[in-house]
């Protein structure tokens, strides 16, 4: 068995500002494909991990042109799009593979697609009309029919945070592998609702996407001939015909039955629609309540401003309040700014600075003014910014926040960093000598995904309303492409 394995992953906040050019996708700058590819994943919480966990199992000689990821941010810039897309569909054209494999998110856009998986598809299927395909996809994938039509076997994560990537690879693979032997005959009913889920109300650990996404696992364990059963909340941030909640069943042959088990999914969501509505409080009034709250550590979230969601990472008006209420023993994770960065490394460990911290990027999409926060602070540490996800999710991945800084204000110990990083693993961190059962406050820039290595650590949490472009208050965005009516922009 011979199996073309990829990945190109982004999902695009149509409102972030910060851009996306050919090497956001690539720790160091250098492409990740081949052998060293399969090395860096093979055994990680990724669907890539998960794919290459089974073609081993079948023996299949395995094909990686690329590894490609990039955090969230606004589209993706065009000639990187057309290099990593390129370099897929070169290694698929004249050559014969019995199965394509491709470890995608679902919410990619350029300014030239608004279906950026669906543009990479298309051309794939132009060199590789009859192979059979099979992808992964995020649960905040955005999707459209054309999108479903020109794969096999598609499959989504069934938690959020995304702690079952690799299970959701190996699905995939899994049913591909029982097709390319003549197995199964994998068919695909896909549809979608009108609705645009709040992303701070898509997690797992409450409801409505619990119910949802254990009707899908049920589904899947029946054994009536569905596969895979996949109910993706969408992602609302992306300002695009088909942004917001889908489904896909897929079963053996049953295409009667898969269009039953999608539309009972989508009927279900439906019905739920209200509980997916984000409701918010005013700044002082959270950060107050996180003040006098007992036990520890207390969680606050910066969720406007989300970098696995598009943030700038750079606004400061959650850590301005955290200290003009003096909470203590706290950590502040954590400002992109590396012009800071440099400063700090220049003054020394040990060393009083005063600088000008984030507020470097402008936020026209939102109308927010970014300020800067002048912070005085000993530099406590710095680090290049080098560590390895410890997991449940992505775990065993490498990956770098650049050159990073701790700066210890004597109450709030800062984290700046120079690359991208939600805080969602302990490792964030432990990296840095900072123990966060330690701390009686946490302070991140995260929604749902510090769930996956913190949750079981808060003793409470608190949902701080700031400024960003992640905002939950969709007043504040002008949609302009997404279909209309929809939930909740219109009232249905």
């Amino acid at each position: 068995m011979r199996l073309l394995l990829a990945s190109f992953k982004h999902e695009t906040n149509t409102f972030s500002p910060v851009p996306t050019p050919f090497e956001r996708f690539f720790r160091d700058g250098a492409v990740l494909c081949g052998t060293e590819a399969i090395a860096a994943r093979r055994g990680t919480g990724t669907a890539l991990g998960g794919f290459i966990e089974v073609a081993q199992r079948h023996g299949a000689e395995m094909v990686v042109p690329v590894v490609a990821e990039a955090s969230p941010s606004g589209p993706v810039d065009p000639q990187a799009f057309e290099r990593i897309c390129g370099l897929i569909v070169q290694a698929a054209a004249g050559q014969a593979f019995d199965g394509i494999l491709l470890d995608l998110h679902g919410a990619m856009v350029t300014p030239g697609f608004e279906d950026g998986e669906g543009e990479l598809l298309r051309r794939l299927r132009e060199v590789q009309p009859d192979t059979l395909i099979g992808v992964a996809l995020d649960m905040h994938a955005n999707l459209y029919p054309e999108m479903v039509a020109r794969v096999n076997v598609l499959t989504g994560y069934h938690t959020y945070p995304h702690v079952d990537m690799a299970a959701a690879g190996k699905r995939a693979a899994q049913v591909l592998c029982r097709a390319i032997q003549g197995e199964a005959r994998p068919v695909l009913a896909w549809d979608n609702r009108p609705m645009l889920p709040h992303v701070m109300r898509q997690g797992t650990h409450a409801e409505p996407n619990r119910s949802l996404q254990a009707a899908c696992i049920a589904l899947e364990q029946a054994g009536d001939g569905i596969l895979a059963a996949s109910l993706f909340t969408g992602f609302p941030h992306a300002d695009v015909r088909n942004a917001g909640l889908s489904a896909v069943v897929c079963t053996d042959g049953k295409a009667e039955r898969a269009h039953q088990a999608c539309q009972a999914l989508l009927d279900q969501a439906w019905d739920q629609r209200a509980g997916f509505l984000y409701h918010g409080a005013p700044l002082a009034e959270t950060v107050a309540r996180a003040k006098a709250a007992d036990g520890s550590p207390v969680v606050l979230l910066d969720h406007c401003d989300n970098v696995a969601s598009g943030g700038t990472m750079d606004t400061t008006a959650v850590l301005r309040e955290v200290l003009r209420q003096e909470l203590n023993s706290a950590v502040f994770y954590a400002i992109h700014d590396p012009v800071a960065v440099e400063q700090a490394i220049l003054a020394g460990v040990g060393n009083e600075v005063s600088l000008a911290l984030g507020g470097r990027s402008e936020l026209p999409a939102t109308g927010d003014r970014n300020d800067p926060l002048r912070l005085t602070a000993r530099v406590r540490l710095i680090s290049d910014g080098r560590f390895r996800l410890c997991g449940p999710m992505s775990a065993g991945v490498e990956v770098s926040t650049g050159k990073t800084v701790v700066l210890d204000t004597g109450a709030v110990e800062v984290i700046v960093v120079s690359s991208h990083m939600e805080p969602f693993d302990p490792a964030c961190f432990q990296a840095l000598g900072i123990d966060p059962a330690r701390k009686k406050f946490l302070v991140m820039k995260s929604r749902v995904h510090w769930r996956a290595g913190f949750g079981d650590l808060a003793a409470q949490v608190f949902e701080c309303d700031s400024i960003g472009v992640t905002t939950s208050d969709f007043g504040k965005l002008t949609f302009e492409n997404v279909r209309r009516p929809i939930y909740p922009l219109d009232d249905m």
